[in-house]
C-alpha cells in the first residue's frame, strides 16, 4: 500500500492500529534510502476531520513541530510524524529501580517533552491521556502519536494537557512516597484540586522540592549515610573486635605463661639507651 502526498510518497510497511475514526500505518518514504520509517494517521471520520483542521488553522504546525506534513487523501485526512520503536513508560518504569532523584529527573524530563513537543493542545492531550509515552534508558522521555483520535476535543488547553502531566508523574513519584517526598505531597495536593494551568508551573514544584532535599545539613546527610549502611558498619565493628579480643587472649595467655609480654619487650628496651647515653645510669 502506497499514500501520495504533493511531495513524496510513502510505502506501507506495516498496519499499526485501526479504530473508528482512523487509521495507522508504518511507512517509509520512497525518496529516502536511511531507513528513516515515518508513522502515518489516516482519518476517515468527517466530523474528526472538521475538528482536526479547525484545531491546524487555530494552532498552525511550526518549524520545530514533530507533525512533518498533512495532506487529503480521497475523501480521507493523512498526518505524518516521525516514527521511533516504542519503549513504553508503563512498562520500562519500575519504582523500585530508581531512586528518588532519577524519579524526579524522569518527571521533570516529561514536562521539558510536552513542553518542546510543539503539538496543538488537544492532540497532546491524546498522547498524555492514552500514555503514548516512552523511557529511554538513560532516563530521557520521547512521545509516540499513534493515537486514537475518536475522544478528539478541539477545546482541550495547556491546563488539560498540565493536569493529565501532573496524574502520570504521581504515578512515577508514588514508587517513593513513602520517603517523605516532598514533591510527591506537594503535586498529589495541587492535582487534587486541579490547580496547575501550565506546564512550568509543576516544573517549578519539582525543581524547588528537589532543591530542598539537596540542602539538608551535613549532619543529617551523615546520619542518612550510616542509615544506609548500618549492616556494612555492623560487620566493620565485628571483625575488629574480634581481631581486638584474639590479641587480648594472646597477650593475655603469653604473660600467664612467661610472667611478661615478650612483646611489650621490644618496645620497652628501645627506650633504655637514646642516643649514647644509658637511661638505667
Amino acid at each position: 500500500m502506497i499514500f501520495y502526498s504533493p511531495k513524496v510518497s510513502y510505502e506501507v510497511v506495516s498496519v499499526r492500529d485501526k479504530t473508528q475514526v482512523n487509521e495507522c500505518y508504518i511507512a517509509r518514504n520512497s525518496r529516502e534510502e536511511d531507513g528513516s520509517l515515518y508513522l502515518l494517521l489516516l482519518i476517515k471520520e468527517h466530523e474528526t476531520v472538521r475538528k482536526l483542521l479547525n484545531i491546524l488553522r487555530v494552532m498552525p504546525p511550526s518549524d520545530e513541530s514533530p507533525l512533518i506534513e498533512s495532506f487529503s487523501v480521497k475523501e480521507d485526512y493523512m498526518l505524518v510524524f516521525p516514527y521511533r520503536a516504542e519503549r513504553p513508560l508503563d512498562s520500562f518504569f519500575v519504582g523500585d529501580a530508581y531512586t528518588l532523584a532519577q524519579c524526579e529527573n524522569i518527571s521533570t524530563n516529561l514536562i521539558l517533552s510536552c513542553i518542546a513537543s510543539y503539538l496543538p493542545y488537544p492532540l497532546l492531550f491524546l498522547i498524555l491521556s492514552q500514555r503514548k509515552i516512552n523511557l529511554t534508558r538513560d532516563e530521557n522521555i520521547f512521545l509516540s502519536y499513534d493515537i486514537d483520535l475518536t475522544e478528539l476535543d478541539e477545546h482541550k488547553g495547556e491546563r488539560d494537557c498540565a493536569s493529565e502531566c501532573a496524574l502520570i508523574i504521581l504515578d512515577i513519584l508514588s514508587s517513593k512516597a513513602d520517603q517523605k517526598n516532598v514533591s510527591y505531597e506537594l503535586l498529589k495536593r495541587k492535582t487534587a484540586n486541579r490547580s496547575y494551568s501550565r506546564f512550568t508551573e509543576i516544573y517549578r514544584d519539582i525543581m524547588i522540592a528537589s532543591a530542598s532535599v539537596k540542602k539538608k545539613s551535613i549532619l543529617v546527610r551523615i546520619k542518612s549515610l550510616i542509615y544506609r549502611n548500618l549492616d556494612r558498619i555492623f560487620g566493620i565493628i565485628f571483625w575488629i573486635s574480634l581481631i581486638l579480643m584474639i590479641i587480648a587472649i594472646v597477650l593475655f595467655l603469653t604473660h600467664f605463661m612467661w610472667g611478661d609480654i615478650p612483646f611489650l619487650r621490644l618496645f620497652f628496651n628501645s627506650f633504655k639507651n637514646i642516643g649514647t647515653e644509658s637511661l638505667l645510669q
